[in-house]
């Protein structure tokens, strides 16, 4: 036992905790509290709670709070935290204490024990207090919402980029596409034609809308609450602290940083996480009709649409040789089933905050670091694996077109739309399409302008089911 763990101590009495633990007291009961999921924080987290305690470290010490030597290790142990050099000391389950306390001593315990070996000290000599020193001036209140904007934002640029690869590839195919005329659908029958590369220039602007949203919903995340300690009241920190720790952060992130213009609201409302939240929501939901859109135009091959054919990425089926999947698209409304998951789970926690605090922070923060780690990865491999691989089946989206009896609509000016009808409904029942059906009626005299009882030339026909092509 002697070998295996040390002694601690803390306000409730003695722990036995891992011998080379970094962590302490406080994290080992939190382990042994809460054993829910097996999860453990995501490195977005514990990056933005290391450069929390390097930037109170430094600005502490410039205020002439903190000594130091002290001061220094912790800069030194927080910068090793900062780099992943210590992830697996990073323990305590997502679902646990209310507001974050157990990941918040977690990230304290490791910094003090660290930065008390770079002392010279021993672990859990704590030369280097987890409390006083490491936790100067700060509370869970205000560095848990704090990490939560700032692990958001560190990964914004990557998400941003993902979005605007995935943008510029169906661009590119919508491009590729131009030239097929294929047959529009609405209500998933039949409906006029529209140019295969105007679908996929429609699926490229709404993921840069959902782009713009997301940006949009992120500059409420650059509002830091830091300094607001417990309540708001800024309790136990310096009168510059706020705005020192602020400045701090932007310039050790590099990311585009702001006070908050009311401490008190910061610690009650995680309405800026809700948001930013929602913003991704949208996304999924956008994602989720464009992989399903592909999968319809896949469909068949040969008893479905088979308008695109995407990669073959895998076998489809253990018991029917030669079947092939839409296994990418799939992967993507999969993955945002999930993330819509995590949104709901992010909405009910915001609002379940009462009077000064919200204490569900730590399944907030589990939550949106899920959906952006589970979103860059699904837009991703949705980019490479199946929008740049796809290709046109020229053949078989003209082929429907031309079987599409919904082009009458064309010569509503001509016909009216109660003669359209019945025009569609000979030609469905006798298997002619519109365009041998109105020219058979035109030669015989028996097709007529709405408007004056004239017969229809085949050659204003002509006239208008080019105009049809010509607009799409």
């Amino acid at each position: 036992m002697a070998d295996t763990n040390r002694i601690e101590r803390d306000s409730l009495g003695e722990v036995l905790v891992p011998a080379n633990a970094l962590y302490g007291a406080q994290t080992q009961r939190a382990v042994e509290n809460f054993p829910i999921s097996g999860l453990k924080p995501h490195i977005a987290f514990i990056w933005s709670m290391g450069m929390i305690k390097r930037a109170a470290a430094e600005v502490n010490r410039d205020l002439g709070l903190l000594d130091a030597e002290k001061a220094d290790a912790i800069i030194r142990a927080a910068q090793e935290v900062i780099d992943g050099q210590w992830n697996d000391q990073f323990v305590v389950d997502p679902f646990q204490a209310g507001a974050g306390t157990s990941h918040h001593m977690n990230i304290n315990e490791v910094i003090a024990n660290r930065a008390t070996v770079l002392m010279g000290g021993k672990l859990g000599e704590y030369r280097v207090h987890p409390n006083d020193h490491v936790n100067m001036a700060q509370s869970t209140n205000d560095t848990i919402p704090t990490a939560i904007r700032l692990g958001c934002l560190w990964r914004l640029d990557e998400l941003l980029a993902a979005l605007q690869n995935l943008s510029d590839a169906l661009r590119d195919k919508a491009s590729e596409f131009d030239d097929i005329v294929k047959s529009g659908r609405t209500h998933l029958q039949d409906a006029v034609p529209v140019r295969l590369g105007q679908e996929f220039g429609a699926y490229a602007k709404a993921i840069e809308r959902d782009a713009e949203r997301i940006q949009y919903a992120a500059n409420g995340l650059r509002r830091l609450g830091i300094g607001g300690t417990a309540v708001g009241s800024g309790l136990n920190a310096h009168p510059e602290y706020h705005q020192r720790m602020v400045k701090k952060l932007a310039e050790l992130t590099g990311l585009q940083l702001n006070g908050s213009d009311d401490l008190f609201e910061s610690m009650q409302s995680m309405a800026d996480a809700s948001a930013f939240s929602a913003s991704m929501r949208t996304l999924a939901l956008t994602l989720i009709r464009i992989a399903n859109d592909f999968r319809l135009l896949s469909s068949g091959p040969t008893t479905g649409l088979d308008e695109i054919r995407l990669p073959a990425v895998q076998p489809g089926s253990s018991i029917m040789p030669g079947k092939v999947n839409p296994v990418i698209a799939e992967m993507l409304d999969m993955a945002m089933f999930h993330v819509i998951g995590c949104d709901v789970t992010v909405a009910l926690a915001a609002q379940a905050g009462q009077l000064e605090l919200n204490v569900m922070m730590p399944v907030i923060a589990h939550n949106l670091f899920e959906m952006m780690q589970i979103m860059i990865g699904a837009v991703q491999t949705f980019t490479e694996r199946a929008v740049r691989g796809v290709t046109a089946n020229r053949a078989k989206a003209e082929g429907w077109l031309a079987k599409n009896p919904i082009v009458v609509t064309a010569l509503n000016p001509l016909i009216g739309y109660s003669q359209g009808a019945e025009l569609v409904k000979e030609a469905v029942a006798r298997g002619l399409t519109v365009y041998e059906m109105a020219v058979e009626r035109s030669k015989a005299g028996t097709l007529k302008h709405v408007d004056d009882d004239r017969p229809v030339s085949v050659e204003e026909i002509e006239t208008a089911l080019s105009d049809l092509r010509r607009l799409t």
